[in-house]
């Protein structure tokens, strides 16, 4: 983990815009009317549906997307009471986290009062502005009866982070620890350091998932907190143990099993470690600096299940895991408290989620290869994709099973849907894709099998039921790499095309081969040696029928895949040329972009070509194209150079296709700006229409747009290389592809075989 530096800090909350959120409008507001619509006079008509029925809120404003983080400051992270005003960018911090992971609307307020009547009298009257309210960093015990008084007069979610988040979190840590440990809740002992909101609140959920309050000894800064003690609040009191023959931690921990730390750094040794029950389990919390390192917790006891709140660490008791889905799923029910039965629940959500295989993108982020339920892993990270729909859906059903929810939800794979392409985790695209191959999959042959991608995401389009997977390569490898990946092969083929048995097959395909091209050339002998290459191979299995689609681009320079692709395949006759497109699934729409990959330098014959591939691929996927064909300059205003190829090629479009929304040469503002485009050329075939196509008249200038687009938004989903005008369906990767990006693809494939099976009545 990186050290961050005072520096640093300040630069990154300094630099550009201060600060780390922003309000932004979601609706147009460019025009007169947008405006009269937004505000004055049209604004006046959900005000008074509002007035008849407050509920209406909801649905008129961001009110059931809106949280408020609410502090005064006075226990802000470790640094104590340092003000409201002090702790204000912990709260933008907050607001920040609450959007990337739930897509969550955050307003930060931070309140200049430290009475608690006069706080909650604060909050209070503004909680009609919000769907629910996060209070943050308010000191104990204070924060306890400010919490309480909220949720009792308030019919809306009210959680204190500080308390309840720690405590979900690591109750799911637990629940597994003690799994992994073998050991049960209700018979194990637990010593908590610590007696402030996040130490009671843990504590307190520990004991509703049935661990016994007698087996449980909580410290202070005073030492075991007992029954003897006169200078405990009403939440220490809860917890003060019976015995006397205990006043320290080295006493306390003595043959305890759990060790729960909230306190202050390097307070438990490496003696109390030893002297713990076997395999101890040791939650050390305190940040930046654990009550023990990690280091000199497995060096006393290798046995030991750890947690920390660091993330240079396995098993990170991280409040990201919980909040943000709590307040999701309490958000979408419109409920009207977060009672114990959402905690609970979120707990249980969480712990069951760590036991699932883990998806690529979390062993991605953290330079693993495997992560799996055990001693090093039994908490999710947060970059798991998987906590929304999993966390969000269990608050949601527990919001309507125990009666707080104003809105039920009917549909769970619907709202699962949802949640996904919210967080740009799915789009309705991709899901289509998926259904669409789901009902009939095909065989997919993979060329790299070796290659962990491709393994990765043989094994996924399988599990996703949208393909039957055959992996090419040495069986050994594969089986070797599948098991170094906790991967399972079953169900899948795999094929060493160099293996001795394969000879009559490589034989086969040689002879169709070579009896296909014999007028260009090709012999008997050339075309073997070419059956020892996967690309020949593989594609000579789609060829014979012996497979549906071939997935293929990891390893392979796309000009070698291209020449291959037509020796074997060959470019279906209606054409003379073939091309490839990327989609971009962004949130102003989906766009086509033709062609991506192939075409270097292509003349008029080669875009009308890539033109008439663009529409009938662009149906394909049902939408409707509507196509602008792009140059420097507009309509004929440059009459040298490539402007004049695509005007000829426009022309030609027109001409023969003349349903087919298509226009140019045109420069991109223009195509992507209806409203410009039809004030400044009201002549075009566009007018009044929305460019989804975008047909590029060099491919350094197709293959820059995509990368450009997809560098610079993270949240568009890119879906490509598909191949247009092959015989076959043959498809690309490169490279740089994600497991994601090839299975989206196999889908591709999949749909473009059924469709050439019906076509050819196969």
């Amino acid at each position: 983990m990186a050290k961050i530096t005072k520096e640093a800090a300040l630069l990154y909350h300094s630099q550009g815009k201060p600060g780390k959120i922003e309000v932004v409008p979601t609706k147009p507001h460019s025009t007169q009317t947008d405006l009269s619509l937004a505000y004055s006079p049209g604004v006046a008509e959900p005000c008074l549906e509002i007035q008849k029925n407050p509920q209406d809120a909801y649905l008129y404003t961001d009110k059931g997307n809106l949280v408020a983080v609410i502090s005064n400051g006075t226990a802000v992270l470790g640094l104590g009471d340092i003000g409201a005003l002090s702790g204000k960018p912990v709260m933008e911090g907050k607001g920040l986290l609450f959007k990337i992971y739930a897509g969550i609307d955050v307003f930060d307020i931070e309140v200049d009062e430290k009475d608690p009547e006069k706080f909650i009298e604060a909050v209070k009257a503004i909680a009609p502005t919000f769907g629910g309210i996060n209070l943050e960093d308010i000191k104990a015990p204070e924060c306890f009866e400010i919490e309480r008084r909220l949720k009792e007069e308030l019919d809306i979610p009210v959680m204190h982070d500080d308390q309840h988040g720690t405590a979900i979190i690591s109750s799911a840590g637990l629940v597994n620890a003690l799994e992994v440990a073998g050991k049960k809740i209700e018979e194990v002992k637990i010593v908590v350091n610590g007696a402030g909101a996040s130490a009671v609140s843990c504590t307190k959920l520990y004991i509703a998932l049935g661990a016994r309050l007698e087996n449980i000894v909580m410290l202070d800064s005073k030492g075991v907190i007992t029954k003897t003690r006169t200078d405990l609040n009403e939440q220490k009191r809860f917890f003060a143990t019976d015995r006397t023959d205990i006043h320290t931690l080295a006493e306390a921990i003595k043959g305890a099993d759990v060790f729960l730390g909230l306190s202050k750094g390097n307070v438990l040794t490496q003696d109390m470690v030893r002297s713990m029950a076997p395999h101890p389990i040791v939650f050390a919390l305190a940040n930046p600096t654990p009550e023990i390192s990690y280091e000199d917790a497995m060096a006393a006891r290798p046995d030991v299940l750890m947690a920390t709140g660091r993330s240079d660490y396995p098993n990170q008791i991280n409040n990201v895991i919980g909040f943000p889905y709590i307040f999701r799923g309490a958000l979408d029910t419109q409920a009207r408290a977060i009672n114990e039965e959402m905690k609970l629940a979120a707990v249980r959500a969480i712990a069951n989620l760590a036991k699932q295989p883990v998806p690529d993108v979390v062993n991605d982020a953290y330079h693993v290869n495997n992560l799996t339920f055990g001693p090093d892993y039994f908490i999710p990270k947060p970059v798991d994709p998987r906590l929304i729909t999993e966390v969000s859906c269990a608050v949601a059903r527990a919001a309507m099973e125990s009666g707080v929810a104003r809105k039920h939800i009917e549909d769970w794979d619907a709202y699962c849907l949802h949640l996904r392409e919210l967080m740009g985790y799915e789009s309705k695209l991709t899901r289509q894709l998926y259904d669409i191959a789901r009902r009939n999959p095909q065989r997919v042959v993979f060329a790299e099998g070796i290659h962990p991608n491709m393994l990765k995401a043989a094994v996924e389009a399988k599990a996703e039921g949208i393909c039957q997977p055959i992996l090419l390569g040495n069986d050994e490898a594969i089986e070797k790499m599948a098991k170094q990946l906790d991967l399972s092969l079953e169900g899948i083929e795999i094929v060493n095309l160099r293996h001795p048995d394969e000879a009559p097959r490589r034989e086969r395909y040689a002879r169709i081969l070579a009896e296909k091209r014999a007028r260009e050339g090709a012999t008997y002998e050339e075309a073997n040696d070419k059956m020892f290459e996967r690309n020949y191979f593989g594609m000579m299995m789609v060829e014979t029928g012996e497979a549906d689609a071939f997935i293929t681009g990891l390893y392979t320079k796309y000009s070698n895949t291209i020449k291959v692709a037509k020796e074997v395949i060959g470019i279906r006759p209606e054409y003379k040329h073939f091309g490839t497109m990327h989609i971009l699934n962004s949130k102003k729409g989906t766009f086509f972009l033709a062609d991506t990959l192939i075409n270097r330098h292509p003349d008029t014959e080669t875009l009308i070509d890539i033109a008439r591939l663009a529409e009938y691929t662009v149906r394909f996927f049902n939408h409707t194209p509507v196509m602008a064909m792009l140059s420097y300059s507009n309509f004929g205003a440059d009459t040298e150079g490539s402007p004049v190829k695509v005007h000829q090629a426009v022309d030609y479009m027109q001409q023969h296709y003349p349903e087919l929304a298509i226009d140019g040469e045109m420069q991109v503002n223009f195509a992507l700006n209806r409203d410009i485009r039809d004030v400044k050329y009201p002549f075009t075939r566009l007018k009044g229409k929305d460019v989804n196509t975008l047909i590029f008249p060099t491919l350094s200038s197709a293959n820059s747009a995509y990368q450009l687009l997809q560098g610079m938004d993270t949240e568009a989903e890119l879906i490509g290389p598909i191949q247009m005008g092959l015989n076959k369906p043959i498809h690309f990767t490169d490279f740089e592809s994600s497991v994601r990006d090839i299975v989206n693809i196999t889908a591709v494939a999949v749909i473009d075989a059924i469709v050439d099976k019906k076509k050819s009545g196969r």
